[in-house]
């Protein structure tokens, strides 16, 4: 057997080739299944990051539904969801760039049948027997956001013929999961208003349709401004579901037929997750009357059935740690799936026997899987005498290992979305690093959902606080441990986490390089200047604006750029319409300002999260640049370089230089804009 070869951690030579960020991978979501054929949503990066609607016939065969060049997503709340509807042989999807609906007339070919106004829909839903689509719409005509200030949200109904539609509610900020009842003679729908995000609170609404299909005598079921419903179903048998937590834990609830809400079972495990995107589907009804659904605890997903009446839950055994888009066609389930060993993969499951066929991959180049580094959950103290989670992953790499004596640098992350969770997915992105010899910490802090509403909440007016509080103390207690190297400790991070990053590296001093993706840098110009969805979020994660004016001034990275303690890389997409770049520019003026070595990478034409191939891949090469220049180490790879400005300073030798676009501080070059690999 080989020995591995010594090498420094960082600098090794892994089996995992950077493009296979993107190379062969698809992201796949949406999951439709009916009478053997299923449909689902595939973002394929060598397309531009396009979403494309893909079909699945009973004999194997895929067949690509969307046009070339078409985009087959929908910016409803900025982030989606609910893009496509389908019927048999009907389909309609939502055009990513013009925002109208569009019904496929044969695979390749599609026709816009909704006017070319300046709305968007989601959630779509077919009514077939009225002939028409229920969905949200986002209205964002100017003479609406001259009258409102900001986009009107409402339920309508959408004629399939002539594409006009009515509004069958409005009157709230928000709008969401127009479901139908079996016989089609009533809807259930979800509203909520600011400043609430969705797991804030949110009313559950059921109407009765009139012979014009209107709803008539609404009335709230469940919810409130401080209860988080989340998404309604009927069962085959006309009983509405949907999910909620009176007791802590987002459990299953149903309504009798004498009025009143009781749990399905009560487990301690949560069936829903945070709503940033319509149409999420964690469980369906199975042939039997039970239900399959998706709980999460302890980092992981589950998949249970639940009992038709009485009884308790059984854990339906799979390998799988990470499960999403549920559906059921007869006595199959339909889901996207993963595990620390296992790339995500849309699987049929038979409900009797149990087993499972793969319909797609969403990583499809081969790999050994014992060169997979596999995370363990890890708690950890932190401030106040709490306990928080996170997934660690060791460095691994068979034909490599650290110098005697050294420990490996730490890279700590955590997710965007200040209420989402770590996932325990294989992820070739953190693959890239472990097999480089970098440790990975990613950290599930407090407001994190799997663990209960109690941890949740922990993020309530202390966002900058909880989470910066819970990453410099996981990356210190491993450095305890004697698991990594304390003085080679960075922190990374995108959106949300790229302003935990922010405030990480400007109020603490335990990290010695920060990467932020489009992270928030100032929380009163995010308040003001971010889109409708999330314009009065950090109302509830920092306190009321502008009461708590200051607080917003003293949790703002930019304000303190002067405090930075480490170098900071930032990557921001040109047309992020969520976190703006002038946010990034603005980060990067006060580093120049004040001669902090930093790097800056703009990258055109992307936007909240990049989706090119060229610039997935580029963005990756310029964070192991950066850390190999910061740790002292060089990269394996051939890649190029980037500069880090006044890196040179710290020995004094500055060594900036003028790159081609100038910004409006003088000599400061707004950005260098990101070219693709070479």
């Amino acid at each position: 057997m080989t020995q591995p070869r010594v090498a420094p951690f960082g600098g090794w030579e892994s089996p995992f080739p950077i493009e296979l960020l993107t190379k062969g991978a698809v992201g796949l979501g949406e999951i439709t299944s009916h009478d053997g054929v299923r449909w689902w949503l595939e973002g394929r990066p060598d397309e531009g990051g396009r979403q494309v609607l893909v079909r699945h016939d009973r004999d194997g065969t895929m067949t690509r539904l969307s046009p070339e060049g078409f985009n087959a997503r929908t910016r409803v709340q900025e982030y989606g969801g609910g893009a496509y509807a389908v019927d048999v042989d009907l389909v309609v999807v939502s055009d990513f760039v013009t925002g109208r609906l569009h019904r496929i007339t044969a695979p390749g070919a599609a026709e816009p049948f909704t006017p070319p106004r300046a709305w968007r829909y989601a959630d779509l839903v077919i009514d077939r027997p009225r002939n028409r689509i229920l969905a949200v719409r986002e209205d964002h005509e100017k003479e609406t956001l001259a009258r409102h200030g900001e986009a009107e949200n409402a339920l309508v109904a959408v004629d399939l013929a002539s594409g006009e539609s009515i509004v069958i509610a409005e009157g709230s900020d928000f709008f969401g999961a127009p479901r139908l009842s079996p016989d089609g003679r009533r809807l259930a729908w979800l509203r909520w208003s600011h400043p609430n995000m969705p797991w804030d609170g949110t009313e559950l609404v059921v109407a009765d349709l009139d012979d014009a299909g209107l709803p008539v005598t609404p009335r709230v079921v469940a919810g409130g401004r401080t209860d988080w419903i989340a998404q309604p179903r009927w069962s085959p048998d006309g009983v509405l579901h949907f999910v909620a937590e009176p007791d802590g834990w987002m459990n299953i609830q149903r309504e009798t037929a004498d009025g009143r809400i009781e749990a399905v079972v009560a487990i301690e495990a949560e069936f829903a997750f945070p709503d940033w995107l319509f149409a999420y589907a964690n469980y369906a009804f199975a042939g039997d009357g039970s239900i399959v659904a998706i709980g999460r605890s302890g980092s992981r997903d589950r998949l249970y059935r639940l009992p038709v009446a009485g009884g308790s839950a059984e854990e339906i055994p799979v390998d799988f740690t990470e499960i999403s888009y549920l559906t059921i066609d007869g006595g199959t389930a339909v889901f996207r799936a993963a595990s620390p060993q296992l790339p995500w993969a849309i699987y049929e499951m038979d409900l009797k026997t149990g087993a499972l066929r793969v319909l797609r991959r969403g990583f499809s180049e081969p790999f050994d899987a014992a060169d997979v580094s596999s995370s363990s959950l890890v708690e950890f103290p932190t401030t106040g005498g709490l306990t928080a989670f996170g997934l660690y992953y060791p460095p691994h790499n068979r034909a490599f290992r650290g110098p005697d004596g050294e420990l490996p640098p730490l890279i700590v992350t955590s997710h965007g979305g200040p209420t989402a969770s770590a996932s325990t997915a294989f992820a070739i992105a953190v693959q890239l690093f472990t097999s480089r010899g970098y440790a990975i910490l990613d950290v599930d802090y407090g407001g994190s959902t799997g663990y209960g509403k109690a941890y949740r909440k922990r993020l309530e007016g202390e966002w900058g606080v909880v989470d910066v509080d819970d990453c410099v103390n996981g990356a210190a207690w491993l450095a305890e441990q004697g698991l990594v190297d304390g003085d080679r400790l960075a922190i990374r991070g995108g959106s949300a986490s790229g302003y935990t990053t922010l405030c990480a590296v400007t109020f603490r001093d335990r990290f010695k390089a920060g990467t932020s993706y489009f992270g928030i840098g100032d929380l009163e110009t995010f308040d003001t200047q971010t889109h409708k969805f999330e314009s009065r979020y950090t109302g509830s994660l920092v306190g009321p604006y502008p009461e708590a004016k200051q607080l917003y001034h003293d949790r703002s990275p930019l304000n303190f750029a002067d405090q930075i303690s480490c170098p900071v890389l930032v990557l921001q997409g040109a047309d992020d319409q969520i976190v703006p770049a002038a946010q990034a520019e603005q980060i990067v003026d006060a580093l120049w300002e004040r001669h902090l070595p930093h790097a800056y990478l703009l990258f055109p034409g992307e936007d909240h999260g990049f989706r090119a191939a060229a610039n997935i891949i580029r963005s990756f090469e310029a964070e192991l640049s950066f850390y190999g220049q910061i740790f002292g180490f060089e990269p394996a790879d051939p890649i190029e370089p980037i500069e880090v400005q006044f890196l040179g300073d710290r020995d004094g030798t500055a060594a900036a230089s003028m790159p081609e676009r100038v910004s409006a501080v003088a000599g400061r070059p707004a950005a260098r804009e990101a070219r693709p690999p070479q």
